[in-house]
């Protein structure tokens, strides 16, 4: 243990591949990372613009497009500057942000589609109380619960991962998770803590998922009762769940292959599997809500008539 030396920097094994093919990566990241501040952008300035969006369906997706920005901007702006630079390194300090990021964007973002789910909930099995139920302040509260809470167990994970002597430098990817740091710790070290934490973030987020699931056996259940309630859950209901398969399947598949996944896959396919949460979810989702809520979409043609004019 003695013999061991204070960890200062990283190295991103997971760009080793790139080199041959770097220049078409690079401008193909750049372009989608355009693409994803434009459509988010877009959506975000939108509902803030426009006083009839004002209504907590529009504001969670405000925050959810917000969250997007947050999420990807932890990631491409360095993955864009790796790709420019010969040297695949990382700081101890900035890889430990970068984790932090990463896990408090996903759990977020989980966070507030179960906060959606609850929205529809209100609108379409019970819309007498819907008004009551989803006040202003209450609403501010769930935004905040969204984000905070997030921010507070992962400030808590990385500072128990920053406790613990590392006995290697390579990360076998092209950016930092909490799970693979905690993987390069010493033998002898004491990875309990962090282990229990993790379980417990699992369990808390695993509720979000049930709660969603519970909230959509009812939503359905209401919804083929009347035809209206058929047409608002489809406007409504659907941009949701296909924003939550997505952003679940992704997770799942990433943490799935980053705990039981094998290392003979070829290097390019565990790059994709360890991003795909960055890379579907923040322009799928813009584009889903853009094109399939009503008011959105007809301020998005609205602009776009008067810019032809």
């Amino acid at each position: 243990m003695d013999n061991v030396s204070i960890v200062r920097i990283f190295i991103l094994t997971g760009l080793n591949e790139t080199n041959n093919y770097r220049v078409a990566l690079l401008t193909l990241t750049f372009l989608y990372y355009c693409m994803i501040l434009f459509f988010n952008l877009t959506i975000i300035m939108i509902i803030i613009l426009d006083k009839n969006l004002h209504e907590p369906m529009y504001i969670l997706l405000c925050s959810f497009c917000i969250n997007g920005l947050y999420g990807t901007a932890g990631f491409y702006p360095k993955f864009i500057f790796d790709l420019l630079s010969s040297s695949h390194v990382i700081s101890y300090e900035t890889c430990l942000l970068q984790a932090f990021v990463m896990y408090s964007f996903a759990c977020s973002d989980l966070s507030i589609l179960a906060v959606m789910a609850y929205d529809r909930y209100l609108a379409i099995c019970r819309p007498l109380h819907y008004l009551s139920f989803m006040s202003k302040s209450r609403l501010s509260k769930m935004v905040c619960f969204s984000w905070i809470t997030p921010l507070c167990i992962f400030s808590i994970n990385v500072a128990l991962t920053s406790r613990l002597r590392l006995c290697s430098t390579n990360i076998q990817k092209i950016l930092c998770v909490n799970w693979i740091i905690v993987k390069l710790a010493c033998p002898n070290a004491n990875t309990i803590p962090n282990n229990i934490i993790a379980y417990f973030t699992i369990f808390l987020y695993l509720s979000h998922g049930i709660f969603v699931i519970w909230t959509y056996m009812h939503l359905i259940k209401t919804s083929v009762r009347s035809k209206d309630d058929r047409v608002k859950f489809m406007q409504t209901c659907v941009p949701h769940l296909a924003s939550l398969t997505t952003f679940a399947a992704t997770i799942l598949f990433d943490m799935m292959n980053m705990r039981f996944g094998s290392t003979d896959l070829p290097q390019s396919l565990q790059n994709f599997i360890s991003i795909e949460f960055l890379l579907i979810p923040p322009v799928l989702n813009p584009l889903i809500y853009g094109f399939k809520l009503t008011k959105i979409r007809h301020r998005i043609l609205g602009f776009v008539h008067v810019e032809k004019k």
